[in-house]
């Protein structure tokens, strides 16, 4: 095939997708190929995942636990008797994500689904959240991220990890009925009040990381939401919480936690009730602000770490013109000239590297992924672990300390040395990266003294590397 279109399906492979052994099924319209692939997202891989409601369940039977402890037999302490509780369900959650990714046919759809992931970040760091995780990602985002915007924000949400992520369980209206019987309990007792207010959480990270940006809330005119739409949106997201009795997966909204009244955000008034939720996401989700956000970090994810500002202006045109349908942003994206240019500029992050690994090395079906989600946690990237709401970086600066190159170089050595033998790390680059593969990586690979060599060299080839 001639190098143009080579060079196009080696791009469609390594930027918009998640890597191939082989360029072959793609060299005759490798942007028909990824065009083809828009649509809801294929169901998690594994079977028997947790639910959310196995993850309340087991939160529930956490906080008996902790409730007995007093009873525990003599020399177990608590997190003894706690450890492993949550472990058969972070592991098959773990496994799933790798293994969803590594597996699918629809390489496009999948680097998305974990795109959203990351940027509805609900993680494991955060106690609260533990069990619900998985299930966070394969009800909430999986579902959604082929229909407008606003079906995704509204599900991500009112879903009860976010609502125990964001600490919104804890959060009640001042002048709510709870609050008032807790103060005039604790004002009995004596003791300081357990329920005491609003917290603004969720409502916070919603304005800043999922809709209208940091920005907007530094006072860019194109968003400009202040401290006091911050703590009106707060309460009107208070009475959505996820208690002991909502252990059916249902999102309960109770009513005696929820601030009365009329709430004003972004210079708009919405009513008391539950209602008011649905119209303010609706409203952010069909912000310009939002728009412009959200293409911004679209772009930056698949191009480029600081990405062309003519692609942003495409991407948050199409997002408005579709009222915020995601696929029409999709396929603004694949058909973006500047998404095509020949220079890798983007980093793989640890996950992607070792998923790409993954499916160059031919995993199957048969061969489940390692407990560990693939040793991806070594790397600096601990499955479903996100540090903060912020998710992971997707800047290269973020990703190349000379402490995580030498864990790539360590994790390519133990891969090579177990699979080099068996693979023609030569032919397999040729087949993989096509024109991307230089002279000097080419000559490497041709030159190493063995197999394993062979093929730790293509791992950490720069081309294999970046996308």
């Amino acid at each position: 095939m001639s190098n143009a279109p080579a060079l196009q399906a080696a791009i469609a492979a390594h930027r918009f997708g998640l890597g191939e052994p082989t360029l072959e099924p793609l060299r005759n319209d490798p942007q028909g190929w990824l065009l083809a692939q828009i649509g809801p997202a294929d169901p998690a891989r594994g079977s028997d995942l947790p639910t959310t409601r196995d993850g309340l369940r087991l939160i529930a039977a956490e906080r008996d636990k902790r409730a007995a402890a007093r009873n525990l037999p003599p020399g177990t302490t608590l997190e003894q008797s706690l450890a492993g509780h949550y472990r058969e369900s972070t592991l098959a959650d773990a496994r799933s994500h790798v293994a969803s990714a590594t597996l699918t046919a629809r390489p496009l759809m999948e680097r998305l689904q974990l795109f959203w992931a990351n940027h509805f970040t609900v993680s494991l760091v955060k106690g609260s959240a533990r069990g619900l995780v998985g299930a966070f990602e394969r009800e909430a985002i999986r579902p959604n991220i082929a229909g407008p915007f606003e079906a995704l924000l509204v599900a991500a949400t009112t879903h009860p990890a976010m609502l125990r992520y964001l600490d919104n369980v804890q959060s009640a209206g001042p002048q709510s009925t709870v609050v008032g019987r807790e103060r005039r309990r604790a004002l009995r007792a004596g003791e300081p009040a357990r329920v005491t207010g609003i917290n603004e959480n969720l409502a916070r990270e919603v304005l800043e990381l999922h809709t209208l940006g940091a920005a907007s809330g530094r006072g860019d005119p194109a968003g400009g939401y202040a401290q006091a739409d911050v703590t009106a949106f707060a309460a009107v997201l208070s009475g959505w919480r996820v208690g002991r009795d909502g252990a059916d997966g249902e999102l309960p909204f109770d009513p005696n936690w929820h601030e009365p009244g009329q709430k004003r955000v972004l210079g708009k008034t919405y009513p008391e009730g539950p209602d008011a939720l649905r119209q303010v996401l609706k409203d952010l989700a069909l912000h310009p602000a939002t728009a412009r956000f959200i293409a911004t970090k679209l772009a930056r994810h698949v191009v480029a770490d600081e990405p062309p500002p003519a692609l942003i202006d495409r991407l948050a045109a199409a997002y408005r013109r579709g009222d915020g349908d995601l696929p029409t942003v999709y396929r603004e994206l694949v058909r973006s000239p500047e998404a095509w240019a020949p220079e890798q500029r983007k980093l793989k992050t640890p996950e992607e590297f070792v998923i790409s690994s993954l499916r160059l090395l031919g995993t199957t079906e048969r061969q489940p992924v390692r407990i560990d989600g693939a040793g991806i946690g070594a790397l600096g990237q601990r499955v479903l672990a996100a540090p903060s709401p912020a998710g992971w970086s997707d800047r290269a600066d973020d990703w190349l300390g000379p402490d995580a190159v030498w864990k790539r170089v360590e994790w390519s050595t133990r891969t090579a040395d177990r699979l080099g033998g068996l693979l023609d790390a030569r032919a397999l680059a040729e087949r993989s990266l096509g024109p991307l593969l230089g002279d000097a990586t080419r000559t490497q690979i041709e030159r190493a003294a063995d197999g394993p060599q062979a093929l730790a060299l293509l791992l950490m080839a720069p081309e294999f590397q970046r996308r």
